[in-house]
């Protein structure tokens, strides 16, 4: 069954997102910021947090205009941390794509990232509801916190509830914040902002344990990045935590654990190890289980077409290759 009809429902909300984001660059600014901000564009993606914005805030009767702004400011502020994490990470490329820093200096590319979380919070002002802006700057110190974590103290770490943090941090704060925004522009009843903010953070929880499991089940050239490259990197994801409690004896988990990450041979050989077991279908069971309890927590709206492409939107996340 087909579950990805939810980006069609919204395609036209979606288009004029990014005519949004885009009008964020003027006469003012400095020209190779619209170049730059052109390019992060073409790059494509899913558009699927402003996607989560348009189908909740239809379904709780939100105006429009705030959801184009909405769901603008959560691509723009999206769009930044990719900025910055490819640069932190030293990726040259992203969905197939050249990264902005293997144009730019990395005090340019710096400076963009900068600018597109500046404007990514004058679009949340923009949305004139000061509790709004709040949720904003919390969701992003936790992505700079969680960049930290992963930068400081992660490592070669095996660590379960540290990798939580993290991915909690890095991808399911933003997902929460988007469900939580839509709620916020549309409704005051606090159930439903309780139950909303549940949904996002579920599927969010769920969205970064499935982009880590195609780091080890994917292609190269169908996820645009090295297969394995979290391991290159001492990054200790789900899969990989499966592994290393199930054979806490094998020479390249301690190896990993003890800082060689770097030996490419080696890591090589333990993304081979990781795939030959059960550790891959562990993993996504475990995000299976996010996923029904974002299902269970969107039970409890009324039946409704966007209902419906949220749960799609939900069992999508599974079914993704991408």
């Amino acid at each position: 069954m087909n579950t990805a009809t939810f980006f069609t429902v919204v395609q036209d909300d979606v288009a004029l997102v990014e005519e949004r984001m885009r009008a964020q660059t003027g006469a003012e600014h400095h020209p190779d910021l619209r170049v730059a901000l052109e390019h992060l564009l073409s790059a494509g993606g899913k558009r699927i947090r402003p996607t989560l914005v348009f189908l909740i805030g239809r379904m709780l009767g939100a105006p429009k205009e705030k959801l184009v702004t909405l769901g603008a400011s959560v691509e723009m502020l999206h769009t930044a941390t990719l900025v910055h994490d490819d640069l932190i990470d030293g990726s040259l490329l992203r969905r197939g794509m050249p990264t902005l820093n293997a144009r730019w200096s990395p005090a340019a590319t710096v400076l963009t990232g900068d600018f597109l979380f500046s404007r990514a919070a004058k679009l949340a002002a923009e949305t004139d509801y000061l509790p709004l802006m709040k949720l904003f700057a919390d969701t992003l110190s936790a992505i700079v916190n969680g960049e930290l974590t992963q930068l400081f103290a992660a490592h070669g770490l095996i660590d379960r509830a540290n990798y939580y943090r993290r991915i909690y941090s890095k991808t399911a704060s933003l997902f929460e914040m988007s469900a939580l925004a839509a709620t916020m522009v549309s409704t005051e009843d606090e159930n439903s902002r309780s139950l909303m903010k549940t949904f996002g953070y579920e599927i969010g929880m769920a969205f970064q344990i499935m982009d880590d499991v195609l780091d080890f089940s994917g292609e190269q050239a169908t996820i645009g990045k090295p297969v394995g490259s979290d391991l290159l990197q001492g990054l200790v994801t789900l899969p990989a935590i499966y592994y290393a409690e199930n054979f806490p004896e094998d020479a390249d988990v301690k190896l990993l654990s003890e800082g060689g990450w770097g030996n490419q041979e080696r890591m090589d050989r333990l993304v081979k190890s990781i795939r030959n077991t059960e550790a891959i279908s562990k993993a996504i069971a475990e995000a299976r289980a996010y996923i029904d309890r974002a299902l269970d927590a969107i039970s409890k709206f009324p039946p409704t077409k966007e209902r419906t492409e949220l749960e799609n939107l939900a069992k999508y996340i599974i079914d993704r290759s991408t």
